[in-house]
């Protein structure tokens, strides 16, 4: 795993990850819901979606938008197991670790934070 500090600062040069931001949609969701209950959603896709060491449909498994987390996870490089393992230096053809899991969490929460405070 990478410094997230450092993956980051990479994220903003990326042309295509700079793009996603919440539509209104989103963060009424993300508002009436609160941030605790949003990342208990992400959680759950984390474990589902992206934990396993083979995800059905690696690479086009995670929305482009309808949730705050799906938008997180492509802003932030975490929506396949080919971008964690380009971006975050995290293998894939394994099942994340618990601490992995928590580190594509910490990385959802601290970009939606970045969005709520717009």
């Amino acid at each position: 795993m990478k410094d997230l500090d450092d993956v980051f600062e990479r994220l903003r040069s990326s042309a295509f990850r700079q793009r996603f931001r919440l539509q209104r949609r989103e963060r009424e969701y993300l508002d009436r819901k609160g941030l605790e209950i949003i990342l208990g959603h992400g959680r759950d896709f984390i474990d589902q979606r992206l934990a396993p060491a083979d995800p059905a449909n690696d690479g086009k498994q995670t929305p482009m938008r309808n949730h705050p987390v799906f938008v997180a996870q492509h802003a932030t490089a975490t929506c396949c197991r080919g971008c964690l393992e380009k971006w975050h230096a995290i293998p894939k053809g394994r099942e994340l670790t618990d601490r992995e899991r928590e580190y594509v969490l910490e990385a959802i929460q601290r970009w939606l934070m970045s969005q709520i405070g717009r």
